[in-house]
């Protein structure tokens, strides 16, 4: 009997915390053969490199070469350096820059306006498991995995002047590609049913993170589902609103394939994305002028890609 405390007291004792000390993971790492070491260093180094050589250095040639008057013929020894001529020839002689700005303020508004927030409903209709939401899921988003360049071709078939959908329907003769009073408001139509099924897609694993005790508590108030949404839902989703912000503006500035495919981005359809190909690829062959217009467009990008990256690093640190 004299013993039972002793065995209890020693069961009552708790088994030291196991620590890890700096020379332990040292010695972990250590334990590494050299095989892995190897395939380590390559899954760093590798897309390091791409990214570097495939993103990086070409902006920063882009903003080295707006300063200059190269013309992509002579030899690099032979660039003249300009300074900001070429920003200001953009701004103050360069007819197409105005209509090109205002078609992607026009695209933006567009896509934020009308798209994203038909994207948002159509999340909102599909997260309550309705009947055949899967098929719709899927037809939604079958869009967005098709280029711009074949949206471009698949519109065509309804908007052609003399055998399209659309005048065959209605009986005119409208020109909805060539007509410069309308082209613009035609292709934003087809950019905007890519994007509802891009939008549709985040809203959607957004609404799925949600946590259902907050619907819950918010129903026990009294709270209309509408209510609900725009006072609990939206604002808990405001990592989800943050992406969604940076994709339409970047879809904005990138528009690029449609138009192109249209008609090279002329007669109404002007964009910067497109004066940038004309300038650099083009028959103008103006590489300097050219890499001032994608200047311009990677400054605009830069704002709204560091407000998403300022937005995520100070969610991580919560």
């Amino acid at each position: 009997m004299s013993d039972l405390p002793l065995i209890q007291a020693d069961r009552a004792v708790p088994p030291p915390a196991a620590t890890t000390t700096k020379g332990g993971r040292g010695r972990r790492l250590r334990l590494l053969s050299r095989t892995d070491r190897v395939v380590i260093t390559l899954m760093v180094l590798v897309p390091l490199l791409l990214v570097a050589g495939l993103v990086w250095l070409p902006a920063v040639a882009t903003v080295l070469l707006s300063g200059t008057n190269w013309d992509g013929i002579g030899p690099i020894s032979e660039i003249e350096w300009v300074g900001v001529k070429n920003y200001d020839d953009v701004v103050n002689i360069y007819p197409p820059f105005v209509p090109a700005v205002q078609n992607n303020l026009l695209w933006l508004a567009a896509l934020f306006v009308v798209a994203t927030p038909f994207g948002m409903f159509l999340a909102v209709l599909l997260d309550k498991e309705i009947r055949g939401s899967r098929f719709y899921q899927t037809a939604l988003y079958l869009p967005v995995v098709l280029s711009l360049a074949l949206i471009g071709f698949v519109w065509q078939l309804i908007y052609s002047r003399d055998q399209g959908l659309l005048n065959g329907v209605f009986g005119g003769e409208t020109d909805w590609y060539g007509d410069p009073n309308v082209n613009i408001w035609a292709v934003l139509v087809a950019a905007g049913w890519r994007h509802v099924g891009y939008i549709m897609l985040l809203y959607l694993a957004g609404l799925k993170g949600v946590d259902p005790s907050l619907r819950e508590a918010a129903a026990v108030d009294g709270s209309s589902e509408t209510s609900t949404f725009f006072r609990v839902v939206f604002p808990v989703m405001r990592p989800i609103n943050i992406i969604v912000l940076v994709v339409t503006v970047i879809e904005s500035l990138r528009a690029f394939d449609l138009v192109w495919v249209i008609n090279k981005g002329r007669n109404g359809l002007e964009l910067i994305s497109a004066l940038v190909t004309q300038n650099v690829v083009g028959e103008a062959s103006r590489i300097g002028f050219g890499s001032a217009l994608a200047t311009i467009m990677l400054a605009v990008s830069l704002v709204f890609i560091t407000i998403y990256l300022w937005t995520v690093m100070r969610e991580g640190k919560r």
